[in-house]
């Protein structure tokens, strides 16, 4: 911008209401003034809406301060009118990011050690949204001038110190293509572990989740774990798994969340060190597009003990991703993995975005975030998908 341009910021606060923005630019549309910024939000009822607007020097730019001063008292609203040169308009700053704020609930102190790391990193707060207030209470900031891997990793810091979720990803256009998310099933889409449900009617339940347990820390081979607890449960009536079937309880807010992204065209796959025996009723309740388990052999109506075929493991979940992600033609950098075991890092850290969901600390550690409430469809926050966006498409489909 040229030494012969010059500014003028209008903000305008009041009580909301229909027409304030129309009214403003139609009265603004009759002076050769040209739109440099705009910014409008709503809370409560109460607007808050700012226009950046430039012009040459020629321009008597009292006749818009007075017309601009008239609006807003017919509108009964505050103004605020400042003018200055155009060298002040600064150019759109790169690197831009998104910083996902969650939880319950959130106090004034997460935002204030947040907002205070941002700055000790030399970045700065461009915009603040809510995304949602139930079941967790969701703050996004929009943030320039920052190093991602560096912002993320003071944010992780803060984010433990005041029990709050953050999420940093960067902005752009790709977050609004169409993606793939990948899930691991035990304890992340639905609640418990189904190898223990099956121990529990095999009458082995302690000496399975013992071994489970322990291989979700990553103290154990995944493989020879899952071989070792199949094992125990040969000789198991394979009707047990139609009992463990109507067992399952999914994790709060999964078909929200299952739901929601499959109206937006995402691709939905699930992954798991689990059995085909129950995931396949899953993928068919829920409409999921991919699945990738292991099998558990079956003979004369009862368990071998054994699983068939090559088995879904740490690296098995990784390799699932790439397949699903090339057959959905959609590029890794595009795919969300959600996970809680140490078997789900390799998917987590291959993935655009890894998500860490009520995870062991290994993995909280690893992944690029970490969710730790008990709600499934808050990972649509961290996309970028609000409350209200979920809700209003709930209530236009009659199915639901």
């Amino acid at each position: 911008m040229n030494g012969s341009q010059r500014t003028l910021l209008i903000t305008l606060t009041g009580r909301d209401r229909p027409g304030v923005t129309s009214r403003l630019f139609g009265t603004l549309a009759g002076f050769p003034v040209k739109v440099a910024d705009l910014e409008q939000v709503v809370i409560r009822g109460r607007l808050i809406l700012g226009v950046l607007l430039s012009y040459d020097t020629a321009t008597d730019i009292g006749q818009v301060l007075t017309a601009v001063e008239r609006i807003a008292a017919d509108l009964e609203m505050e103004v605020e009118l400042s003018t200055g040169t155009g060298k002040k308009i600064a150019p759109n700053r790169r690197g831009r990011l998104h910083v996902t704020i969650l939880g319950a609930p959130l106090l004034p102190a997460a935002i204030a050690g947040i907002a205070g790391r941002i700055a000790a990193n030399g970045a700065n707060i461009d915009r603040i949204e809510r995304l949602s207030h139930y079941p967790v209470t969701t703050i996004e900031m929009d943030v320039s001038g920052a190093d991602p891997d560096q912002l993320r990793a003071a944010l992780a810091i803060e984010a433990a110190e005041q029990q709050v979720d953050v999420a940093v990803q960067r902005a752009g256009l790709h977050r609004r293509a169409k993606r793939l998310i990948v899930m691991d099933v035990d304890s992340t889409l639905i609640q418990g572990e189904v190898i223990e449900l099956l121990a529990e009617h095999a009458g082995c339940l302690a000496e399975v989740a013992k071994v489970t347990e322990a291989a979700m820390k990553g103290e154990l081979d995944f493989e020879g774990a899952l071989r070792e607890r199949v094992a125990l449960l040969a000789g198991l009536d394979a009707s047990a798994i139609d009992r463990v079937r109507e067992q399952i309880v999914l994790s709060a807010g999964a078909r929200t969340l299952v739901r929601t992204l499959k109206r937006l065209d995402y691709k939905f796959a699930i992954v798991s060190g689990g059995f085909t025996q129950v995931t396949d009723s899953l993928v068919e309740d829920l409409g999921i597009d991919y699945s990738a388990a292991n099998t558990l052999e079956i003979v004369d109506g009862r368990l071998t003990g054994r699983v068939v075929g090559e088995v879904i493991d740490r690296a098995g979940k990784a390799s699932a991703l790439a397949r699903f992600a090339a057959e959905a033609g959609i590029p890794i950098s595009q795919t969300v993995a959600i996970g809680d075991g140490a078997n789900d890092l390799d998917m987590l850290q291959a993935a655009g975005l890894g998500i860490a969901y009520n995870a062991k600390p290994v993995v909280r550690q690893a992944a690029d975030t970490a969710v730790n409430v008990p709600y499934l469809d808050t990972i649509l926050f961290l996309l970028g998908i609000s409350r209200e966006d979920v809700e209003a498409a709930d209530a236009e489909d009659p199915q639901v």
